[in-house]
């Protein structure tokens, strides 16, 4: 490796999604518009969630933490992108880049536990529905999601301490957030450490959900095909249908963005790549889970009705279902 000239790093200059100046406008209004949706179907869905009698159930207290995740995701690099996109001045100090970088990892790593707490919840109520009731209840999904965040948090601690004790050979994040793998491009010398780390404990605490889910779904999968119902087999696809297709985006974007040796890595493609994991998949996730849902769907009706006999007793115009 060619010697790199070593400099005492205060702040990073983030480079943003794009170089062209002329799209940074158009990106600027897509992107915000990506980042509303998002929000308002997350919380909307974390509305009904809780507030709706016929969800009060285990699965959508997990799905509402999903869109809680989501939100919490999305607002950790979006707000600061768009100020940058509009903006000459591209910095972020050290400190608050290190913050993002454990929130980030945190939190994108809490999103595979959920969805493997509730591939555990599918597989049960597929699989054992008679004892349901008796495996899966609200506390054992509140216990399950409070120890995934403190492992999850401890895992992030232990990167972002790492990467503060690298040696970096310039400033310029080729990301629009201070995501690991372009601070890891920056270090003088290959972290070998934090290469390690990523492939054998990364892999533990963030592709062992992944795994999880595989052999939740292989059983379910027996278990139908011992049946052999095609109802049986409509049900399941009925009911896991959204959430594999939620699987598939969220380890897709991970798997192709992180579980690589550093020498592959396209650091424009991953900004391509991270743009759709941060911001697209947490808008289309709420869509996902309500279009395909008929619990959801009934829900929405509900509130939505709710809202309009309530304005209907106030002054205005009335609005009608």
């Amino acid at each position: 490796m060619a010697t790199r000239n070593r400099t005492e790093v205060t702040e990073f200059f983030l480079l943003g999604l794009s170089s062209w100046e002329e799209m940074q406008p158009v990106i600027f209004g897509i992107v915000l518009a990506m980042y509303l949706v998002a929000l308002m179907g997350n919380a909307l869905l974390v509305i009904v969630a809780l507030s709706d009698p016929k969800l009060q159930t285990p699965m959508y207290f997990l799905l509402s933490q999903l869109s809680f995740i989501d939100m919490f995701l999305t607002t950790i690099t979006v707000p600061q992108m768009l100020v940058h996109t509009l903006s000459v001045n591209r910095i972020i100090s050290f400190n608050c880049c290190m913050i993002q970088l454990f929130c980030f990892m945190a939190v994108g790593s809490m999103e595979g536990h959920l969805l493997a707490a509730m591939a555990y919840d599918r597989y049960v109520a597929i699989c054992d529905p008679l004892r349901y009731s008796a495996i899966i209840s609200r506390g054992l999904c509140l216990r399950i999601t409070l120890t995934s965040w403190v492992v999850v948090s401890l895992n992030s601690l232990l990167y972002s301490v790492l990467v503060t004790r690298l040696t970096f050979c310039g400033n310029q994040v080729t990301h629009f957030f201070c995501d690991i793998t372009p601070l890891l491009k920056l270090s003088c010398t290959r972290p070998v450490v934090n290469e390690m780390l990523i492939f054998t404990e990364g892999v533990a605490v963030v592709v062992s959900p992944f795994f999880f889910i595989l052999g939740s779904y292989a059983r379910i999968a027996v278990a139908i095909a011992r049946t052999h119902s095609v109802a049986a087999l409509r049900k399941a696809l009925s009911t896991c249908s959204s959430h594999i297709l939620v699987v598939l985006l969220l380890y897709g974007s991970v798997i192709h963005m992180y579980l690589r040796p550093s020498s592959s890595y396209d650091l424009d493609q991953d900004r391509q790549v991270a743009m759709f994991y941060t911001v697209v998949t947490p808008m289309l996730n709420p869509l996902i889970y309500s279009l395909r849902n008929q619990e959801v769907k009934g829900a929405l009706r509900r509130l939505f009705r709710k809202l309009c006999i309530s304005r209907n007793f106030q002054p205005g115009p009335r609005c009608t279902i």
